[in-house]
C-alpha cells in the first residue's frame, strides 16, 4: 500500500499529477492513511521550498462597500454581518501596516479592496500605493482588488505589483451557487490579463459552501492549467449573516487531504493554509505545513485567527522556519527556539484550582 503514496511523490518531483481518479481517491478513498499521504505531498513541498514557511499578511484596506454578492463574504452587499464599513485608509496607516507586516516577518503583504474592481483613477492611486511601500520596504507585495482588465494591469506591473490574487473559489458548475453578480469566467480573464502583463497569479478555492468532491478536483486541476504559482486553500468561516455558511463537511482530516491533493497536483506552487486553518483544522493545524508552505498570520479579512507568536510557535514545534525579509525582527517574534513546558494558558497557575494553596506576597506590592 506504500507504494502507492510514493508513486505519488515520484510522479509529483516530476510535475506529473495525480490522474482524476488518484485524484477523487486522495479526497476520498476509505483506504487512505493520513500521515502516509501528508508525506507523499511533502516530498515536493520539501523538494522545491525545504522546511521554510512563507508568511502573508493582510491589510482589509477598504471594508464593505462592496455591489457584489459572494455569499461567503461578510461585506456582500446582501449579508447582515456584524461588520462596520470604512473607505480606503489613508497613506501612513497603510505604510504604517506595510511596517508591522516587514518587522513581522511576512514574506508578503497583502493589500485588499473590497469592490467589483478599481476605476482607472483608483487603479493609478493602487500603482503610487504599490511603489510607496516597495521603496520603504524589503517586502513583496500582492493586491486584492476585484475583476481587472489588461490595461489596468498593466499599470500596476509598471508600478512593480509582485501579485494579483483573485481566487476562483470553486468550480465554473458549482460557481452560480455561491455568487450571481459576476461570471466565474471573469476571474478567469482576471487571473490571464495579470499573468499576460507578468504579474504572479495568486488563486484559489474556499473549502466548505455546499461543493462536491468533483468541484475540488476540477479546481485543483483548472489551477494547473493556469500555471497559478500561489494557491490559497481557505475553509469557509461560518459567518453569521452571510448567505452562504458551513456545510458541515469540513474534518479537519478532510482540509489536510484538500491541502495533499493540491500540494499533489501542483508540485511546485506556494500552497497555502489559509483562512479558517485555525477553527477547521484544530488539533491537527501542525499537519498543514506538510503539504502546504505558506500560510496567513495575525487573521484575515473579517474575522481573528491566531496571533502572529502562537503560528510561530507552532512552526517552530513543527520543525520548519519562519522565511522571513531582510528586516524581520525574528527575536521578537519566536523567542528561544528550544522546547519547554508550557500550557494553554500559561500565565495562570500551574497547580489546579483546587489543590493550589495562596503564596504570601507573591505578585503583590
Amino acid at each position: 500500500m506504500l507504494d502507492r503514496y510514493a508513486e505519488l511523490a515520484r510522479r509529483a518531483l516530476r510535475n506529473e499529477a495525480p490522474s482524476p481518479a488518484e485524484a477523487h481517491w486522495i479526497l476520498d478513498g476509505e483506504d487512505v492513511e493520513l500521515l502516509p499521504l501528508l508525506h507523499a505531498a511533502f516530498v515536493p513541498r520539501r523538494h522545491h521550498f525545504g522546511r521554510k514557511v512563507m508568511v502573508h499578511i493582510l491589510n482589509n484596506v477598504q471594508n464593505g462597500l462592496c455591489p457584489e454578492d459572494c455569499g461567503y463574504c461578510a461585506q456582500n452587499k446582501d449579508s447582515k454581518a456584524a461588520i462596520r464599513k470604512y473607505g480606503m485608509k489613508s497613506d501612513e496607516e497603510i505604510f504604517a501596516e506595510a511596517e508591522r507586516a516587514a518587522r513581522a516577518g511576512a514574506t508578503r503583504y497583502c493589500m485588499v479592496f473590497s469592490g467589483r474592481g478599481p476605476t482607472r483613477e483608483r487603479t493609478r492611486k493602487l500603482a503610487e500605493l504599490v511603489r510607496g511601500v516597495k521603496q520603504r520596504f524589503p517586502i513583496e507585495v500582492c493586491l486584492s482588488v476585484g475583476l481587472l482588465d489588461e490595461e489596468a494591469a498593466r499599470i500596476l506591473a509598471e508600478a512593480g505589483l509582485d501579485r494579483l490574487n483573485h481566487n476562483l473559489n470553486t468550480s465554473e458548475s458549482h460557481y452560480g451557487e455561491i455568487c450571481t453578480t459576476h461570471r466565474y469566467s471573469d476571474r478567469v480573464e482576471t487571473l490571464v490579463a495579470a499573468k499576460k502583463c507578468g504579474i504572479e497569479t495568486c488563486s484559489g478555492l474556499i473549502l466548505g459552501m455546499g461543493e462536491k468532491s468533483e468541484d475540488v478536483v476540477e479546481v485543483a486541476f483548472r489551477l494547473r492549467e493556469l500555471e497559478v504559482p500561489s494557491i490559497p486553500v481557505n475553509f469557509l468561516i461560518p459567518i453569521e449573516g452571510n448567505q452562504v455558511t458551513s456545510d458541515g463537511s469540513l474534518s479537519p482530516e478532510r482540509c489536510l487531504r484538500a491541502l495533499a491533493l493540491m500540494r499533489l497536483v501542483n508540485p511546485s506552487a506556494e500552497v497555502r493554509a489559509a483562512g479558517g486553518r485555525e477553527g477547521h483544522l484544530r488539533a491537527l493545524g501542525p499537519l498543514c505545513l506538510w503539504p502546504a508552505n505558506s500560510l496567513f498570520v495575525d487573521g484575515y479579512l473579517t474575522t481573528r485567527g491566531d496571533a502572529i507568536v502562537e503560528t510561530y510557535r507552532m512552526i517552530q514545534d513543527a520543525g520548519f522556519e519562519v522565511d522571513g525579509n531582510p528586516v524581520y525582527d525574528r527575536a521578537a517574534f519566536e523567542g528561544p527556539s528550544a522546547g519547554g513546558f508550557r500550557l494553554p494558558g500559561a500565565d495562570a497557575s500551574l497547580f489546579r484550582p483546587e489543590v493550589a494553596r495562596e503564596v504570601r506576597g507573591v505578585g503583590r506590592r
